[in-house]
């Protein structure tokens, strides 16, 4: 485990893109709270906790690609933080292979850092 944390909620998403470049999945978990929701793909149910976020990470290991972030609302109460960012996944050789407008829920977690708790990166889930 590194001892990369992201000290604002709005940095979360670069420590992720950081890890994903370096090809480091316990890394890339250790951005998200124990407990987290991940909704992607967005037609899927969300993928729940660190197994989960495992899970949706590993088919971009091998691309590995750079995550920008464009944070457009970032509201913090107390250990809680909401984020809406533009986003885009690009691969070394500069092609866009995903992108979209993210709603995260983040919380404080143990070693003082940030933490996604609820992860949309394509917006909040349709109503059930």
């Amino acid at each position: 485990m590194t001892d990369r944390i992201a000290h604002r909620p709005r940095d979360i998403a670069h420590c992720v893109s950081a890890f994903l470049q370096q090809g480091d999945l316990d890394g890339i978990t250790s951005m998200f709270h124990p407990d987290c929701q991940v909704y992607f793909p967005p037609d899927q149910p969300p993928s729940i906790g660190h197994p989960g976020v495992r899970a949706v990470f590993d088919g971009f290991m091998e691309l590995r690609p750079e995550i920008q972030s464009d944070v457009i609302t970032e509201v913090i109460v107390g250990d809680i933080a909401l984020i809406r960012a533009n986003w885009r996944a690009v691969v070394p050789d500069g092609t866009v292979i995903a992108e979209g407008q993210s709603t995260e829920v983040a919380r404080r977690l143990d070693n003082g850092g940030w933490g996604y708790l609820i992860d949309c990166p394509n917006g909040p889930p349709s109503a059930v």
